[in-house]
């Protein structure tokens, strides 16, 4: 660490950040997460590491006052939208996402104007304003059985990742309306690069995240969730295995299975580096530690779009849980 960006001053060793940090967060009260796609550096020192919906939920059911959330904003937004009294800090407001970008509230809004037959299905990464326009929030792991419990009749529209959606109307067969948007950490995955790794690894199964586009899901012997590639690496018997998604998640792959080895799906250049989300990497150490000492930057939603946000998630939450189909109108 460059000691002109060190919080606790020049010649402080670097390590001592860490040991404020934990010290802050005792202090504070505060619960610190991360998701799979931050450095590992902030995951070795987060309370929880994960993917964003369960992170929210393990933070809720603290008693801590402050959730520290280090991943993007709208998951910090979640996060706040199930723990309305707690303190949630981003440690750069700047952390945001090209699928919540993608989808502005207001193009939203019009959007589901122009269509009122269609029931709304909405990826959880955008805006907590999006997720309030919406019927039913999904995540990757839990749309498809969502889906499946809707009438075959039902028109949906899908939102915001349009890759995510094609894959979803693939596995269930339906022909959902979708919104243009997409990831542009998935998007730069080359399947003439990927092509060319599986035929140095032919035995190594291909993991790939639906955010990818179907070319690369092609390829791939598992499509799932963050939590689910992980899973997945995990249990394999294959002892070589390629990752299709943001690369950061293989820092807990191997720290589970450090027998195996995990390689980075390549970009179009041949290497995983253009494969590492932007926005993620704007949270650091110095800008974690600066958010717990003063509490800033904390993220706020009005209370109007809150309590109709969670409509949407809870009513995920109910259908993620359901044995028989629960009966949702598109009100």
């Amino acid at each position: 660490m460059d000691a002109r960006l060190n919080p606790l001053g020049a010649g402080a060793p670097a390590t001592d950040i860490k040991a404020e940090i934990r010290r802050l967060a005792r202090e504070k009260n505060a619960v610190i997460l991360a998701h799979y796609y931050q450095d590992p550096e902030i995951q070795d020192l987060a309370d929880f590491v994960g993917d964003s919906l369960d992170l929210s939920r393990k933070a809720a059911a603290t008693d801590a006052d402050v959730i520290a959330f280090c991943g993007v904003k709208f998951m910090a937004e979640v996060a706040k939208i199930l723990s309305p009294d707690k303190t949630v800090v981003l440690p750069d407001l700047k952390a945001g996402c090209s699928l919540e970008d993608s989808c502005p509230p207001e193009q939203f809004a019009a959007f589901r104007r122009a269509h009122p037959d269609h029931l709304s299905l909405t990826y959880i990464n955008c805006s907590a304003a999006v997720k309030a326009e919406s019927d039913i929030i999904v995540t990757s792991s839990s749309a498809e059985k969502i889906i499946n419990q809707l009438p075959a009749d039902q028109k949906i529209l899908f939102a915001p990742d349009k890759h995510l959606g094609a894959w979803l109307n693939r596995k269930t067969g339906r022909d959902m309306l979708l919104w243009d948007g997409s990831c542009i950490v998935h998007e730069r995955f080359s399947v003439t690069e990927l092509l060319k790794l599986k035929a140095q690894h032919p035995a190594a199964p291909v993991l790939a995240h639906p955010e990818c586009p179907a070319a690369i899901l092609d390829l791939a012997h598992y499509v799932g969730a963050t939590s689910g590639i992980l899973n997945y690496a995990l249990n394999s018997p294959e002892p070589v295995l390629i990752v299709a998604t943001e690369p950061n998640i293989i820092h807990q792959m191997q720290l589970k299975a450090p027998h195996k080895t995990f390689i980075g799906a390549p970009g179009a250049d041949g290497n995983c580096g253009c494969n590492m989300c932007p926005y993620m990497a704007l949270n650091t150490l110095e800008k974690l530690h600066m958010a717990l000492r003063d509490l800033k930057p904390e993220i706020t939603v009005p209370e109007d779009v809150r309590l109709r946000a969670k409509v949407s998630l809870d009513r995920m939450l109910e259908m993620s849980a359901a044995v028989s189909p629960v009966p949702i109108r598109g009100d």
